[in-house]
């Protein structure tokens, strides 16, 4: 039996979008790569089993517009995905549509068919989570301090909450990223590896010292500031942990936390709503977050309650009360203010 031949043409493009084009050409982040190779992953095995194949099989002329809609749809119906998933799915997708069309010419009517899949409206977003300053206070106050692990997990609360890093930021932080003298800052790489210079408090960098201080030997320059039992560095999941434990804690003495759903992002939003809350300007507070557009800081406006009191406070304070509306109060008060009162 002749052996069948496989086209090498679609793991080729692969190699290259995932090796070359998305890590040196557009800078993205290790987390986003693997974000858009699950997108792909899914897409290849929607095809697979669409054409009752097996992945070696495919090859470039699978990827259609038509398949790549069959896929979305799917992600809806069989993986119950939200509209917000599927626009993310779609986003990777583009994305590798985008770069096909300049690697293989040959297939540029595809790539534009893909790239004309428009996403979907209706998405809901979920509310900004953030903690209020006395259950900041409530949470910090829940770590015991006396034990190594809670002066780490104190140290990195403080510095999330100081800076609004994200919170592989905080975590990707090397001793050589960090300045305990006056200034006081650290050197954050974000997404993009786009790195920024942020100040901390003196207490801040006074609690960073001391955690380096504590290490059994002497660290390397270049090894992490946040490290577990073991010495490896913390993972995300494990800040979610810590987070967690010390959230239960702080729930006794504040119980308003028990109705929101804190992750270690809140810590940021936390960050951003105090300071939209002290006066700071948006472009301020957006280049201290890292944030590649100023409309994604624009968000944290519609975020905090007590700002939209204030904002109500201003428009028209009093007119509610009760106004009498009679002749004699017309001619009393200038037109403008009998009209409000109306």
């Amino acid at each position: 039996m002749k052996r069948r031949l496989y086209s090498d043409e679609l793991g080729r493009v692969l190699v290259r979008f995932f090796h070359d084009y998305l890590p040196t050409l557009r800078g993205m982040s290790p987390h986003t790569i693997h974000s858009y190779r699950d997108t792909l992953l899914l897409l290849l095995r929607f095809l697979s089993a669409k054409r009752h194949c097996g992945i070696e099989c495919l090859d470039l002329a699978a990827i259609t517009a038509e398949s790549v809609a069959q896929f979305l749809a799917s992600l809806e119906r069989d993986r119950h995905n939200g509209i917000a998933t599927r626009n993310i799915r779609l986003a990777a997708i583009h994305t590798f549509a985008r770069f096909l069309a300049s690697e293989r010419p040959e297939h540029l009517a595809a790539s534009q068919a893909i790239l004309g899949i428009p996403f979907k409206r209706g998405a809901q977003s979920a509310p900004i989570e953030y903690l209020e300053s006395n259950e900041v206070e409530a949470l910090l106050n829940a770590v015991d301090r006396t034990t190594a692990a809670g002066r780490r997990d104190y140290a990195l609360l403080s510095l999330m909450f100081n800076t609004g890093a994200r919170v592989q930021e905080a975590l990707d932080l090397r001793l050589c990223d960090l300045r305990v003298q006056r200034p006081c800052q650290v050197r954050l790489q974000g997404k993009g590896n786009r790195v920024r210079v942020c100040p901390i408090w003196p207490q801040t960098a006074r609690l960073l010292q001391r955690l380096v201080e504590e290490r059994r030997h002497p660290p390397d320059v270049n090894a992490a500031l946040f490290v577990n039992n073991r010495g490896d560095k913390l993972t995300r999941f494990g800040v979610r942990y810590l987070l967690r434990k010390h959230l239960v804690a702080a729930q006794a003495v504040v119980p308003t936390l028990r109705e929101k759903r804190i992750h270690p992002h809140s810590l940021r939003h936390t960050t951003a709503v105090s300071m939209l809350k002290s006066g700071v300007d948006f472009p301020t507070i957006s280049q201290w977050l890292g944030h590649a557009s100023l409309d994604t800081t624009m968000r944290y406006s519609k975020a905090d309650i007590d700002m939209k009191r204030q904002a109500l406070l201003q428009v028209f304070p009093d007119i509610l009360t009760t106004a009498p509306t009679d002749r004699r109060t017309f001619e009393r008060l200038p037109i403008i203010e009998w009209l409000r009162r109306l």
